[in-house]
């Protein structure tokens, strides 16, 4: 696809890293790429790169895998839609047929539905291969809904997108069922090793976790989040990857868990909603395709899907890294605001 009559965006993109990844998906070091005008969030990534390297590593594991769309559809009243969201729902080996219709890679996994009023909302989840899935989504949900108003004439048409999804929004739903790849990231670092690469103790970490992360967010009115900012990681991740950037809305639900155990940290980033792709929209861009082929992630002999959820454990593994390296420098009176003062300031200079 020629691109040479287009203007670009031009973000500065860093690499980080090296991160050990363990798990299912992945047994690697890895050096991933950032894009980003936040100066000192590559040195941030970089110092919890280092700590987990030195502790063994990072221990991923993809809980679930779905893209999912809801539609929106009508009856006459709320007992017919009751009846008729019985039916449909009973009826879901159907449906699963005509969603085969509309992609070879698209397979309905579940549907969830809600009645408000005579209003019908069903939610569909898909796995959708190596794709991020949005497209693929949306595409057999139409053909479900056609399929749905040929079946059942007394119902009506109300939207393609029912705000169920959801889609670019915050929300209970996904942070419980998950949209996208639902990925947990864990490490164990020991005292001595927080003591030297993070100038601080497991103890410290974990009681600001919960004086910051979950009291603040409660305070704040998160909805099923506890996290300090797993949105820059996630949208420098995005951007030098090809995603569809909007989705750190949702993607920026998660929570951090940390406990002392024995003397050492345990550490984890829960990720319920990192919507990730190593083939469609965006990969097509050369930076991105030489990005996706350093991360091992257009690796053509893998199993359809594999790629794409080797490329969000290592997302899920750059979140845990940046998050460790922020919290640990909060623990530390002035150390977040000199560390940016010194790396802006710098560049500034350069510049």
């Amino acid at each position: 696809m020629a691109h040479s009559s287009e203007n670009y965006a031009q973000v500065p993109m860093q690499t980080v890293g090296p991160i050990k990844m363990r798990g299912a998906e992945l047994e690697a070091e890895v050096t991933v790429p950032l894009a980003t005008d936040e100066h000192p969030l590559g040195g941030s990534v970089n110092r919890g790169a280092r700590v987990t390297l030195h502790a063994g590593g990072i221990h991923c594991v993809v809980i679930s895998d779905k893209m999912t769309r809801s539609v929106a559809i009508e009856a006459a009243n709320a007992q017919e839609a009751h009846f008729l969201t019985s039916q449909i729902l009973s009826r879901q080996s159907e449906i699963a047929t005509v969603t085969k219709q509309s992609s070879r890679f698209a397979e309905l996994q579940a549907i969830h539905s809600q009645i408000v009023g005579k209003l019908i909302y069903l939610r569909f989840e898909f796995s959708t291969g190596d794709a991020s899935g949005h497209n693929m989504a949306t595409l057999a949900a139409d053909y479900i809904l056609n399929w749905l108003l040929q079946q059942y004439p007394q119902l009506t048409y109300v939207s393609i997108s029912g705000n169920y999804c959801t889609d670019k929004k915050n929300s209970a739903v996904n942070g419980i069922l998950g949209r996208g790849k639902y990925v947990v990231a864990e490490t164990t670092i020991s005292p001595q090793l927080c003591r030297r690469f993070l100038k601080t103790t497991p103890e410290k970490i974990v009681e600001l976790n919960f004086k910051k992360n979950y009291i603040g967010s409660i305070l704040a009115g998160g909805v099923r989040t506890a996290n300090a900012h797993f949105a820059n990681m996630l949208l420098a991740f995005y951007l030098a990857t090809g995603q569809d950037a909007a989705n750190i809305v949702e993607g920026s639900q998660g929570m951090v868990y940390a406990e002392v155990q024995g003397s050492d940290l345990y550490f984890s980033v829960t990720v319920p909603n990192l919507i990730v792709g190593s083939v469609g929209n965006g990969k097509e861009l050369p930076f991105v395709q030489d990005n996706l082929k350093k991360l091992g992630c257009l690796d053509s002999h893998q199993a359809p899907g594999n790629n794409a959820r080797r490329l969000a454990a290592i997302a899920a593994a750059t979140v845990l890294c940046g998050e460790l390296s922020l919290l640990s420098a909060l623990t530390n009176p002035h150390e977040l605001m000199q560390s940016h003062v010194k790396l802006e300031r710098k560049e500034q200079h350069h510049a």
